[in-house]
């Protein structure tokens, strides 16, 4: 649980300081970004449906590991673009994209035992770049640093509103 909520996070921090300079990223949009965030951990199906499990259905390799890549959540920022107005495709895929990617490089920091991070760049290319293994996703730091940062984004922002209605 502390890795979705460093997530979410995370990608309201980014989305709220891209706020202060860009004045149409409002409220609704900063949950998008949000949204994005969470596209990547769709792999937690698996533990519902074992990977295992599907491909004896299909009777073809399978892993859901796929979904966590950056062609997956491209795939998936797109059917979202696809749920909102035609007007609002092109705000919410550059959330949905940042959340998206900011979900994939900060797992791609995760402590791994090979020292290697999943294929970021699948299917562009297999590489499985290397990971400086700063945290686990079970540790509840990176959230708690994140809800401070967090708090901190909050807090201008609400200044700077304040400031633009006196």
């Amino acid at each position: 649980m502390p890795d979705l909520l460093a997530h979410a996070l995370l990608a309201y921090t980014i989305a709220t300081v891209a706020s202060w300079r860009y004045e149409w990223i409002t409220r609704p949009y900063v949950t998008a970004a949000m949204a994005g965030a969470f596209i990547p951990d769709m792999t937690k199906v698996r533990l519902l449906i074992p990977s295992a499990r599907v491909e004896q259905l299909l009777g073809i390799p399978f892993d859901w590991i796929g979904l966590h890549t950056a062609g997956a959540a491209l795939c998936s920022v797109l059917i979202g673009v696809l749920l909102v107005s035609e007007t609002e495709r092109r705000r919410v895929f550059t959330l949905l994209s940042v959340g998206a990617a900011s979900h994939l490089i900060a797992d791609a920091f995760l402590l791994k035992p090979t020292g290697l991070s999943y294929p970021l760049l699948w299917p562009v290319t297999r590489i499985h770049p290397p990971t400086p293994g700063l945290y686990l996703s079970t540790d509840f730091e990176p959230a708690l640093v994140l809800g401070i940062v967090a708090l901190v984004a909050y807090g201008v922002t609400r200044v700077k509103t304040d400031q633009g209605r006196s």
